[in-house]
């Protein structure tokens, strides 16, 4: 078993195990990053589709010390973004140990370290990484969520969580069902009819529809204004340019998408073309399901109809709890912050050097913040033990 000792062990190769690495590199603070895939930034490298583009323009998308060049898009595209952490990794030398799978993590007060076991998924050796401080980075999106629907285990046709979605080519010509209509299943929707697949799509709850322009010009709003009026603004700019969304069946929610967006982490969907199919009937929209027998599946309105494929949009879930043992302190049991960074300035640390980032709902944007900040109490730990 091989055993590392550094200042900080940072757990996860996503964008926010990446930013705080950085800032730790640039106070000149030893870090490791451990990534379970065979990359850092996986998510992006592997398991996004091919037409994703950043939901929020490009100055509220961008890593600690490196801008987007000027140049570069508003909104930008899912290969230039991971060009864009390729450079970010490059310049401020961050050392990301790939293919390592966290066993456990546990605090021992004898040593004043935190013990994380690790095994290597490519030679099986296990290795301990020992570390004063240690930041869980593995975000939100750890792993892929499908609810539990009845029947569907007995599918008759195929079903996936969206992460594996590429494009709509081999869909083509097909009845395909999505279930979600936030950004990842309106855009798979708009691309999966722009290949020919006859496409429906399952809205389960009430959600804001924006326009590209409409969220870029709230939060440039949001700077000057108060957020219940910068909610009327887009809302009834929305209203003028959609018309009522709720005769197809997407219903908006009482409170507007920025407050939502603060208090419950929820984003508003950015269209871009899958309303306009919907109205014309190209996609069809459909309430939550109830059951699947076969390939039919039967929804809340008591319509059934025929579907080849499924792709659930369904989100994510925290995997914290699986491997991070002494977490009450800072993680609720859903793995996730007990508290929201409304209700806590300092909701990203918790006892005995431990730190998040990357879990609280506001993107890149929110994990910017979150390197930073980590990287500073770090340091400011440090040199006032010293």
């Amino acid at each position: 078993m091989e055993k590392v000792v550094v200042d900080v062990v940072i757990v996860g190769g996503g964008p926010a195990g990446i930013a705080t690495s950085a800032c730790l590199n640039h106070l000149k603070i030893s870090n490791v990053v451990l990534e379970r895939e065979d990359c850092y930034a996986s998510l992006w490298k592997k398991r996004a589709y091919d037409r994703l583009k950043l939901h929020l323009a490009k100055q509220y998308c961008q890593l600690p010390h490196m801008p987007f060049p000027q140049e570069a898009p508003t909104f930008i595209p899912k290969n230039e973004f991971i060009r864009y952490l390729d450079e970010y990794v490059s310049r401020f030398d961050v050392i990301s140990q790939c293919n390592r799978n966290v066993e456990s993590a546990f605090y021992d007060p004898n040593v004043s370290k935190w013990s994380v076991v690790v095994r290597n998924t490519i030679s099986e050796v296990y290795e301990v990484y020992f570390a004063k401080f240690l930041v869980v980075a593995s975000g939100e999106n750890s792993q892929g969520y499908v609810p539990q629907i009845h029947g569907l285990d007995e599918f008759g046709g195929t079903f996936m969580h969206s992460s594996l979605y590429q494009n709509g080519k081999k869909f083509s010509g097909k009845d395909v069902l999505v279930v979600g209509v936030g950004n990842s299943g309106a855009e798979i929707a708009y691309d999966l009819s722009n290949w020919g697949a006859r496409t429906s799509i399952v809205a389960r709850s009430t959600v804001h529809i924006l326009t590209e322009e409409t969220m870029k010009l709230g939060m440039f709003l949001l700077k000057y204004l108060p957020t219940k009026l910068v909610d009327a603004i887009v809302v009834n700019l929305v209203k003028l340019k959609q018309g009522d969304m709720s005769k197809y069946g997407i219903k908006r929610p009482n409170q507007g998408p920025f407050f939502l967006k603060q208090m419950t982490g929820r984003s508003a969907t950015i269209d871009v073309g899958c309303m306009k199919k919907i109205r014309s009937g190209e996609i069809k929209v459909f309430p939550s399901i109830t059951s699947i027998e076969g390939n039919d599946i039967k929804f809340e309105n008591g319509q059934t109809q025929h579907f080849d494929d499924i792709i659930f949009a369904t989100g994510y879930r925290s995997n914290v709890k699986s491997w991070l043992k002494d977490y009450e302190g800072l993680f609720n049991d859903e793995g996730m912050p007990k508290q929201r960074f409304f209700e806590n300035k300092y909701y990203w640390r918790g006892r005995n050097g431990l730190y998040c980032a990357g879990f609280s709902q506001r993107g890149l944007f929110g994990i910017s913040e979150e390197a930073k900040n980590i990287a500073n109490h770090i340091s400011i730990i440090l040199n006032t033990s010293n």
